[in-house]
């Protein structure tokens, strides 16, 4: 009979179980255990983390109070309604899966770039569930957007379980898994974009005559509220780029050599390329 009143030993859950495991302690990982810790309204006796280094599984542990962090994933781990998180490299996913069938776990949402969720279904025993999904970084500060798609065996329920727990960091949509590759190359590769667009626009204050800090100031804040200002007035792009551009002004002098660079579709063929290297992950 499972004593789930016995705490664990420090390292290991005992005769207990938790809601969720997540696999991988590394940037999303953590980023998706502090969200849910911090903003999910979880618990930290809720979850165990599998993490191969012993310094972060220290950091870890030492981060989140009453957190159990393990090496490697025990029978029974997870309770039979919960599930995983696969936070893993790609190449190891697979092998990862493997090991979180043997432990009995049924139900895995992978935010693994790349992988199909039949090659990982086919990893784990008959009738698992995997739901997969495309973070990006800004999950770091709860400002994060997610895809997710249902494999084979996902229903309703597993959606609704998967959606709840990436809440804690952002956003969520739900599209057909064969979009998750152009979500890949947009939202999820979108925010090196977004930062390599505001190196250049500080550098090009410098270069004005700006000190430094100040042109960051106003690069940063300038594109957070554009950003803001694009989802709190529901308009789109095009109207408030015509709206700030005065015929023969200053906006639509910059414009025209961002245009005459062809920077528009520089822009389309970044997306693309991060498509198609996605494509080939999963190949």
């Amino acid at each position: 009979m499972k004593q789930n009143n016995v705490p664990p030993a420090a390292g290991s859950l005992g005769q207990m179980s938790v809601k969720l495991l997540l696999v991988g302690g590394g940037k999303m990982g953590g980023a998706l255990l502090t969200g849910l810790l911090t903003r999910g309204g979880w618990k930290a006796t809720d979850v165990a983390v599998v993490e191969l280094d012993s310094a972060r599984r220290d950091e870890l542990a030492a981060e989140h109070e009453g957190l159990v962090v393990l090496p490697a994933a025990e029978v029974g781990i997870v309770d039979e309604d919960g599930g995983a998180v696969l936070a893993v490299k790609p190449d190891t996913a697979e092998a990862v899966c493997r090991m979180l069938g043997l432990a009995g776990v049924g139900r895995v949402l992978s935010v693994v770039a790349g992988l199909a969720a039949q090659r990982l279904e086919a990893c784990l025993p008959d009738g698992a569930v995997v739901i997969r999904a495309m973070p990006n970084t800004p999950a770091l500060v709860g400002a994060g957007v997610t895809a997710i798609a249902g494999g084979s065996q996902a229903t309703a329920a597993d959606l609704a379980w998967a959606q709840g727990i990436l809440e804690a960091v952002g956003t969520v949509v739900r599209v057909p898994e064969r979009q998750l590759d152009a979500v890949t190359g947009l939202s999820g590769s979108g925010p090196a974009y977004v930062f390599l667009v505001a190196e250049s626009l500080i550098e090009a204050g410098v270069l004005a005559g700006l000190p430094r800090e100040l042109s960051r100031t106003l690069a940063v804040e300038t594109i957070l509220g554009s950003a803001k200002l694009l989802v709190e007035t529901g308009e789109r792009p095009e109207a408030l780029r015509a709206a700030v551009t005065s015929p023969g002004g200053t906006t639509a002098a910059g414009l025209r050599a961002l245009e005459s660079r062809a920077v528009r579709s520089a822009f389309i063929e970044a997306v693309a390329a991060a498509v198609e290297r996605s494509r080939n992950l999963g190949r």
